[in-house]
């Protein structure tokens, strides 16, 4: 008999880098406690019992990935990423034909909350576009003047965001968003954006602001700070 095909599948884009660390090793490797950023961000995913497969897409030749026991979880699939985050995405989502609908999650956000993850994945009954985790803004926001370290003034931060993810979108439309921003040279910074360019509004499903990416060496730290004090890393 077939295996089933989950109705909501995971894509876990890790074919980056991470300059901004400053270290050698990609950043979903570096390790926090006895797992890797990568494995407590997958592992928040498969934790969540409605989140039937994690497909991760890892940069070519990628060696270090095989190494993890993750590699043999039955619910992980590894696909091929690309130069940018999108094409590792569409990587994904092809590996996920069936599916109805798709989570895509940093890999390098590994403080994810299953009350979070929750209450995202409760738009399948209620959205036919999708959401996204995100968290007001709570700081004064400055902008530069162009190409300068100097204010031009201040924005108003009613209604602004910070975008996190996971981000949840119906499985063909984000596949039709994604390739129609790219065919048409559109800057896609995140999946929300794809969908914004073809004129989709995504709901903003406010999550918590420890949900940090890991970008710089100072996050690790926090990161560290935030999973010591979590009750899901007992069961993870």
């Amino acid at each position: 008999m077939a295996a089933r095909i989950p109705d909501v599948c995971a894509v876990v884009p890790a074919a980056g880098f991470g300059r901004r660390m400053q270290t050698e090793c990609p950043k979903q490797y570096l390790s926090i406690g006895d797992k890797t950023i990568l494995e407590h961000a997958v592992a928040a995913l498969l934790r969540n019992p409605q989140v039937g497969q994690v497909i991760i897409a890892v940069s070519p030749g990628d060696a270090r990935f095989a190494q993890l026991p993750l590699a043999q979880h039955p619910a992980i699939t590894v696909v091929e990423g690309g130069a940018e985050r999108a094409d590792s995405v569409l990587a994904g989502l092809k590996a996920a034909q069936g599916a109805q609908w798709v989570l895509v999650h940093d890999a390098a956000r590994p403080c994810l909350h299953q009350d979070d993850l929750n209450r995202l994945l409760a738009l399948r009954a209620t959205s036919r576009v999708g959401g996204i985790l995100a968290a007001p803004v709570r700081d004064t926001m400055k902008r530069a003047e162009p190409g300068k370290h100097a204010i031009a003034h201040t924005v108003e931060r009613n209604d602004l965001w910070h975008a996190l993810t996971p981000q949840f979108f119906p499985h063909q439309l984000l596949h039709d968003c994604l390739t129609r921003a790219l065919d048409e040279g559109a800057t896609i910074t995140d999946e929300a954006s794809a969908l914004e360019y073809c004129g989709y509004h995504p709901e903003l499903i406010a999550g918590r602001a420890d949900n940090i990416k890991v970008t710089r060496p100072e996050d690790l730290q926090l990161a560290q700070f935030y999973l010591t004090h979590s009750a899901d890393l007992e069961t993870s």
